[in-house]
């Protein structure tokens, strides 16, 4: 019986992960930096110019949004430790996206090497 584990690495064989190293590069040369986690965790904090599209209903933005259904953009996605973004890869690859680069260690790695990330803050009332 497979787990969740066999399947990110199934997935991770067949997308094309970028190393931490190269992730800026590849984000600004991106149309578009996917963050695939749950609402909540964005909202924590996120990588700079990151749209939140949770991975439970990305193949269904995807298929609906006009502004997603050009299958040549250039893509990058992430989650926190990149097993998500590699399921999410391997979908959009499948669904006939050719340009979609995951980052190697997600957010978590994204951090701890010291890159920025935006914690939107709630307006002040007072």
């Amino acid at each position: 019986m497979k787990t969740v584990q066999d399947m990110v690495a199934a997935a991770k064989a067949e997308i094309r992960e970028v190393p931490l190293e190269q992730a800026d590069g590849a984000i600004r040369q991106a149309d578009l930096l996917i963050d695939v986690r749950e609402p909540d965790e964005y909202h924590e904090g996120h990588i700079p110019g990151a749209i939140n599209i949770p991975r439970g209903i990305l193949e269904f933005k995807l298929t609906n949004d006009p502004a997603l259904e050009d299958r040549g953009l250039n893509l990058v996605i992430y989650c926190k430790n990149s097993g998500r973004s590699a399921l999410s890869a391997k979908a959009m690859k499948e669904l006939g996206y050719a340009h979609v680069q995951s980052i190697a260690g997600g957010i978590e790695a994204w951090q701890e090497a010291g890159n920025p990330i935006v914690k939107p803050e709630l307006p002040d009332f007072g």
